[in-house]
């Protein structure tokens, strides 16, 4: 019987299993897409998230990110730089490739598949025909494990959706831009020496194309055809009753999700999945939901507060000019989120 048996072989599903083998755990990762994955992401890793890299003896490089800066069409701004540490823009493939490379190094064995039925009993669950002590679920944001362990709640608001793909164009900034509209946001994020991500979030159900004409003064400095296809992700909101059921621990976008919009997915996945491995190494399951509540506090705070803010057309508009009036609450908030 193997100690931790991850459900999903996305960051957070390699994330918690370079932790178990770090702690002295037996992990095997049942993942059925071919590494590297590539999904619809920001791209932009908070200074936090490279740090936990770091620790983890992840190695990775990209785009040093100095701060955040928000903009809109009539050509407010407000911006902060990150306290003492730089993030990084880095594409989703080379991500995910640098956390594989570390998990084999370390013993993890990485199995192709999908886990279906779980079964559990008083020392042990039972889930791709692996016995393991615990397992680990990091599938996804729409989690079929979770589903399927009654630990889904109903969304309450119309959901938001995101669309991202990439522009062969020399960067103009090292800050992640967020440019603002009355319906939606469109993150700037420079991944590369001639290359940025742009990701759009919106309730509204359109193409990218209509969504990015939204941004006129964006859309005039994305020169030349589109690098990538664009790729989707949402309804991003996500309830969850829980994050424990049995032997059964959610982490990363599995264990609920409130919005991408503060760009912290990275930097909470990495932190919940070894928040849940400490307390597995510990023999304290039980003191994970209290740990994982911790850890995303300020990130679900501020990021309700921001979709609050974003709800309604009117007050959509007013987010720019008052982060601009008052820079230290911005700065504050960009601080927080670091």
């Amino acid at each position: 019987m193997i100690d931790v048996l991850v459900a999903g072989g996305g960051p957070a599903g390699l994330a918690a299993a370079i932790h178990a083998a770090r702690a002295g755990m037996e992990a095997v990762v049942v993942e059925p897409r071919t590494a590297p994955v590539d999904k619809a992401c920001g791209e932009g890793v908070m200074p936090g998230g490279v740090a936990a890299l770091r620790a983890l003896g992840v190695d990775v490089t990209g785009r040093e990110l100095r701060g955040i800066r928000y903009l809109d069409a009539d050509g407010a701004r407000a911006q902060a730089p990150f306290r003492d540490r730089t993030g990084l823009g880095i594409r989703r493939t080379a991500l995910h490739s640098a956390l594989h490379r570390r998990a084999l190094d370390l013993g993890v064995r990485i199995l192709p598949g999908k886990v279906g039925e779980v079964g559990q009993c008083a020392d042990s669950v039972t889930a791709a025909g692996i016995t393991a002590r615990w397992l680990i679920a990091a599938d996804g944001l729409h989690s079929p494990l979770r589903r399927r362990l009654g630990l889904d709640l109903p969304a309450r608001t119309i959901g938001r959706y995101g669309l991202r793909r990439h522009y062969r164009v020399q960067p103009w900034t090292d800050y992640v831009e967020v440019h603002w509209s009355a319906h939606g946001e469109a993150y700037v994020t420079p991944v590369g020496d001639d290359l940025v991500g742009v990701a759009v979030l919106s309730r509204r159900r359109c193409g990218y194309d209509e969504h990015l004409a939204g941004f006129p003064a964006l859309a005039a400095s994305l020169h030349g055809p589109a690098a990538t296809p664009v790729r989707g992700a949402g309804p991003l909101r996500q309830r969850v009753r829980r994050r424990t059921a049995g032997r059964v621990l959610l982490v990363g976008d599995a264990a609920g999700y409130v919005d991408a919009l503060t760009g912290e997915g990275i930097a909470l996945a990495l932190a919940t999945a070894g928040a849940a491995v400490r307390c597995l190494a510990a023999g304290r399951p039980q003191d994970y939901e209290r740990a994982w509540a911790r850890l995303t506090r300020r990130h679900r705070l501020l990021t309700l507060a921001l979709l609050t803010a974003s709800a309604r057309p009117g007050t959509a508009r007013l987010v720019v000019p008052a982060s601009s009036r008052l820079p230290a609450v911005f700065a504050a908030a960009v601080h927080a989120l670091q």
